[in-house]
């Protein structure tokens, strides 16, 4: 076995991972909040149509939403997409509905007393948001937001299923040609590096907002 070629395709591969990675976050993360607010609206017409969306994200197998993605949108609405913009799409698409129940929790969790003393204080809704409830909403949402992350990492290794050539596409290529075992360690050392450095990150974070105080 080529062991300077296998790192060479594992390293380019998990670039790809990356991207998708970033790409979901970069999207998922806003769409997410919007969808929480959509949630949280007492309008019927905004409300169901959100509550339907998030029902239908959570409630298939993300596997299945990226063949969906990519092999329906052809016949049903003649537009086709790349794998790989397929896959990001598909991902941020799944992810927001997450994240918007994520949201929708750590808002929901902050008393009302709160923001009835803040206008009583004088604060604008809006100074009152971004002043009182959200400091405390990210606190709150934190660490479900870090387990959604080290999910996401992991999760990536789905977007082979339309051909994507990612970091476990291309070990299983070589486990296949090469019949060793070995591709399939360096792939777990591949992921326990990007999710040790995503949960470093979330544990420099909670340390700042005062978990550990």
């Amino acid at each position: 076995m080529n062991y300077q070629v296998l790192l060479t395709e594992m390293f380019t591969a998990t670039l790809m991972s990356l991207q998708i990675f970033f790409f979901t976050l970069i999207v998922s993360l806003p769409l997410g909040l919007l969808v929480a607010l959509g949630r949280m609206s007492k309008l019927k017409i905004v409300n169901l149509p959100v509550r339907f969306y998030i029902l239908i994200m959570r409630g298939t197998p993300l596997m299945l939403q990226l063949l969906f993605m990519f092999y329906a949108l052809k016949p049903l609405l003649g537009i086709q997409l790349d794998r790989v913009l397929a896959a990001e799409v598909a991902f941020a698409l799944n992810y927001a509905a997450y994240f918007a129940e994520i949201y929708r929790g750590g808002l929901e969790s902050i008393p009302n007393g709160q923001r009835e003393a803040a206008k009583v204080l004088g604060y604008t809704k809006s100074q009152a948001f971004f002043h009182i409830v959200l400091p405390q909403v990210i606190k709150r949402i934190t660490p479900p937001m870090g387990n959604e992350f080290i999910t996401l990492v992991k999760d990536t290794s789905l977007a082979q299923v339309i051909g994507v050539v990612e970091l476990l596409k291309v070990t299983s290529q070589w486990v296949s040609s090469a019949v060793d075992m070995t591709p399939l360690v360096i792939a777990g050392l591949f992921y326990l590096v990007m999710n040790g450095i995503v949960t470093r990150a979330f544990t420099v974070l909670e340390n700042r907002l005062g978990y550990y105080q």
